[in-house]
């Protein structure tokens, strides 16, 4: 048997050849990297010829390291901006082409639909991820990083657009149009990346207050667990692990006291929850029909008078 057809179920295969055989793709694809690539030529001439009051310096591994924190976090932002729109409309647009109905009466299931729809979203988001690593080879040219580092930045930018896109699918499929499912996606992701910041510096306001009049000062406090739930908080910490003693305010009085756990750990635990309940859900509520003719027969009534037509 064909390794293809064993592994690529047709609704995965049809959305393969849709999304990755238009101009749009190729179009999105080199759209990202020039954005990337002018990021770092960019930083590249601001640190040689402005940052030493317009003459120029030589570009060392320090400014290397300090590059390759750029690139990450830009990545980040874009990656942030693109996963929502690739997955908050694969279940609403089906149904507004009033082709769902006909998808679900095949016979692949609701959790091949759904899990085929994610994946084919996040594949051509991981081919532009994976197409910025001649980027990432500048700074290879200087130093200040390892492969390590990197393969750990790229595992970590797989697991946030599997973060977004679950969450994508999930108001994709609670919701019935597109429009409405990337705008409530686009603010859930905005909250995430923003809101928990904010969250953050509240709490810490509070906390440094409170332990200014207190006698007795704990080893560590509370508020670095509101900081793990930020992406941005979670890179900084998988680069530096120092990171999340500074947010737990570590105050251990040997030099191996740490933080009670790294923010990026936190991070992977606590959204990985988060992945496999909302694909979970999308997969439940995906057949509501099936739902409804199921209740009800429990209930002893006509399945068909519950059936309602696709809108």
């Amino acid at each position: 048997m064909n390794w293809t057809r064993k592994w690529i179920n047709p609704v995965l295969d049809k959305e393969f050849r849709l999304r990755m055989r238009t101009p749009r793709s190729a179009i999105s694809l080199m759209v990202y990297i020039l954005v990337l690539g002018l990021i770092a030529l960019g930083f590249i001439y601001v640190s040689m010829y402005l940052g030493n009051g317009g003459g120029q310096t030589r570009f060392n591994s320090g400014m290397g390291q300090i590059m390759f924190y750029v690139l990450s976090f830009a990545q980040l932002v874009l990656i942030a901006f693109m996963a929502p729109a690739l997955t908050a409309g694969v279940i609403s647009s089906e149904r507004e082409k009033q082709t769902l109905s006909m998808l679900l009466t095949t016979q692949q299931s609701s959790s091949t639909i759904i899990l085929s729809k994610l994946v084919s979203s996040l594949s051509f988001m991981a081919l532009i991820v994976v197409a910025t690593l001649p980027v990432y080879s500048i700074v290879f040219m200087y130093g200040g990083i390892s492969l390590n580092q990197l393969v750990s930045l790229f595992l970590f930018y797989l697991f946030i657009m599997l973060m977004l896109g679950s969450l994508g699918v999930l108001f994709s499929t609670l919701l019935k149009r597109t429009m409405i499912s990337v705008i409530v996606t686009y603010g859930v992701g905005l909250c995430i990346f923003l809101l928990t910041g904010l969250l953050y510096l509240f709490a810490l306001s509070l906390v440094q207050r409170q332990n200014a009049q207190s006698v007795l000062q704990p080893d560590y406090s509370w508020v670095g667990y509101i900081l793990g739930l930020n992406p941005a908080a979670a890179l900084i910490s998988l680069f530096e692990p120092s990171f999340s003693k500074q947010a737990f305010l570590v105050r251990g009085t040997t030099l191996n006291a740490d933080a009670p756990i790294q923010l990026w750990q936190e991070f992977v635990v606590v959204y990985s929850v988060v992945i496999i309940v909302s694909l979970w859900i999308s997969i439940r509520r995906i057949r509501p029909v099936r739902r409804r003719r199921k209740q009800a027969e429990t209930d002893g009534t006509d399945g068909g008078a519950t059936m309602e037509p696709v809108k």
